[in-house]
């Protein structure tokens, strides 16, 4: 397979980033929302009000998933309790020895091959040299990734648990559950940061939420609205071109 240089992927909004118009007000279409939505590393303060946070999160329970099961076991932290937890989990990250995840990946986390690493690394080259982090301070990589367990400084987070019973099917299952949030916030205009990272400490946010030990946590998703002045919100990363992802059988 050809090995892609970054001029190979599609710029970062794809194709298009119109809006159309329904009367005089714009109408978000699902390809706006793919297209536009990004990970987001820098928050304002101000919180989601309560009525936009339970509509968001009612459309998502509209998610597929294998038989009907929706094996997705959401917990939100807003207020108190998600300052609590963003001081918890910064304090245990600042102690990699102690990260237990839930779902340990097969293999060597982060060692990929390939376009998968040239992409990796790209990305990361993108992220780091917007925040002024040059490849060999380890010490200013070391607090940029504590700042996953930060939050970023959004007001809100929401993990997402599973029960230990399903498989990966399941964990198949709670990966379209997140997008479609994600989705759902972003017509909201809410911004999203989906965070590997933060399932890195799991007993901890079992114990602080009461969450059953049988249910496995698997993802965090920072939420808020986005600070458009952070530089590090301006970083874009581009997607593979459709003849190099996609293959077509006829």
């Amino acid at each position: 397979m050809k090995q892609l240089s970054e001029s190979d992927t599609l710029p970062a909004n794809g194709t298009s980033n119109s809006v159309k118009m329904q009367g005089s007000k714009p109408m978000t279409t699902v390809s706006d929302a793919i297209r536009g939505r990004h990970s987001v590393r820098a928050f304002l303060p101000n919180e989601v009000p309560e009525a936009a946070l339970r509509e968001v999160f009612e459309l998502a329970q509209w998610a597929p998933s294998n038989c009907n099961v929706q094996p997705w076991f959401p917990h939100v932290v807003s207020g108190p309790r998600c300052e609590a937890l963003r001081h918890k989990l910064s304090a245990a990250g600042r102690v990699p020895e102690n990260m237990q995840f839930d779902w340990p990946a097969d293999g060597n986390h982060g060692d990929h091959e390939g376009n998968q690493k040239l992409r990796q690394h790209a990305a990361a080259a993108r992220l780091y040299g917007a925040m002024g982090v040059a490849r060999h301070d380890l010490v200013a990589r070391q607090d940029a990734m504590l700042r996953n367990y930060a939050f970023f400084d959004a007001p809100h987070a929401v993990f997402i648990f599973m029960a230990r019973p399903f498989d990966w099917r399941g964990i198949t299952d709670c990966g379209i559950y997140a997008q479609t949030l994600m989705l759902a916030m972003w017509e909201k205009g809410i911004a999203t940061c989906a965070q590997g990272a933060l399932a890195a400490h799991p007993h901890i946010v079992r114990e602080y939420l009461g969450v059953p030990k049988e249910h496995r946590l698997l993802l965090g998703i920072s939420f808020g609205y986005e600070d458009k002045a952070a530089i590090v919100n301006s970083v874009e990363v581009g997607r593979e071109q459709l003849h190099h992802a996609v293959q077509f059988h006829r």
